[in-house]
């Protein structure tokens, strides 16, 4: 595989410093003025240009811990502290903790790293932007059954008990973070450094969005052709798109219940995105999560991204891999292990 890697303000240092009083608007309002008074360059046909090579990195929480309650950003100073406590927590040439899963897990050191003067981040102490509060709308009671039937069927069997119980990601077929909606999933937001790149490809009638982890492809149309009929179901949706002034809006159904957005929705799932270039190296990308079935209420979140040098390099997800077949060998000899032990104590 070919990750790539960039220092970056993690989740982990959020939920680390002391909490301070509500700060004032300043960045948002900085934001709102500058996609006001910038313009963006042009396609050939006229369109906004949002191609060439972008990315984004999964440090800042989705919802807003709760020592930063009524916060919605950073301070320079508490983003320069925030920044600092994360390199040193994460250093990946630390040897501490020798002979655990934590100093195994440092599987690449600092060397890997791709190094940058600028944080692409902003100050979000969250992802979510609506509810204000930065959380998530409580889960419905539908959900809540949905989900305790599904904690039912896994009862009695293991996470490493056949191929199927392991993640899409890590069998190669689906990347999640890859969206639609581009969100990192769960657990990833404390990755430091690891961005994910993708591209984006113009023509008069179709967007095209290349992810570089797994090379997943995403078209969306903008004919204005309707979506699919609801019994045709797939893995990243079915998208359509349509410009409103510099922003291209896309809106995506039809999605799978295999694929389980966060591990809550299912093929209900309805997303609103919008992409607006906002200066030469960054998009503001917004989306709104609407499914009755899962939420109470729609909710909303920004993701900052901004620009690659590029280029997009092949990831090889399945080529040389041997890790699915070592978890589960690994797991049927620990299984032989503990029936021996226990054979042993019965005697």
């Amino acid at each position: 595989m070919s990750p790539r890697f960039v220092a970056s303000l993690g989740a982990l240092a959020l939920v680390s410093l002391a909490p301070v009083g509500v700060a004032g608007q300043a960045p948002a309002k900085a934001k709102t003025a500058a996609m006001k008074t910038w313009t963006p360059p042009r396609t050939p046909e006229g369109q906004p240009n949002l191609q060439g090579i972008w990315n984004y990195a999964p440090s800042t929480p989705l919802e807003r811990p709760t020592a930063f309650a009524g916060k919605q950003f950073l301070t320079d100073d508490e983003l320069a502290q925030a920044e600092k406590g994360m390199r040193e927590r994460n250093s990946r040439d630390r040897r501490d903790g020798v002979g655990t899963d934590a100093d195994v897990n440092r599987d690449y050191n600092e060397f890997w790293e791709e190094k940058r003067e600028t944080i692409i981040l902003t100050r979000q102490t969250s992802l979510v932007t609506d509810p204000p509060d930065g959380r998530l709308p409580p889960l419905t009671q539908e959900a809540q059954k949905r989900e305790a039937a599904r904690a039912e069927a896994r009862r009695g069997r293991g996470p490493f008990d056949s191929w199927e119980d392991r993640p899409l990601q890590e069998r190669c077929l689906v990347n999640q973070t890859a969206g639609p909606p581009i969100l990192p999933v769960p657990g990833k937001e404390s990755l430091l450094g690891h961005v994910f790149n993708f591209q984006i490809f113009q023509t008069p009638g179709h967007v095209v969005i290349l992810q570089e982890s797994y090379q997943q492809l995403r078209i969306i149309s903008l004919d204005g052709r309707p979506h699919i009929g609801q019994n045709i179901r797939q893995w990243l949706g079915d998208s359509r798109g349509r410009w409103e002034g510099n922003t291209l809006v896309v809106d995506t159904t039809n999605f799978t219940d295999k694929t389980n957005f966060r591990g809550w929705s299912n093929e209900n799932l309805h997303l609103v995105e919008r992409f607006t270039r906002v200066d030469a190296d960054t998009i503001d990308y917004q989306f709104t999560v609407d499914d009755p079935t899962t939420w109470t209420k729609p909710w909303s979140a920004a993701v900052p991204m901004a620009k690659s040098e590029g280029p997009i390099f092949e990831y090889a997800c399945h080529e040389g891999n041997h890790s699915l077949v070592n978890i589960l060998s690994g797991a049927r000899a620990e299984e032989k292990a503990a029936e021996e032990a226990a054979r042993e104590g019965s005697r």
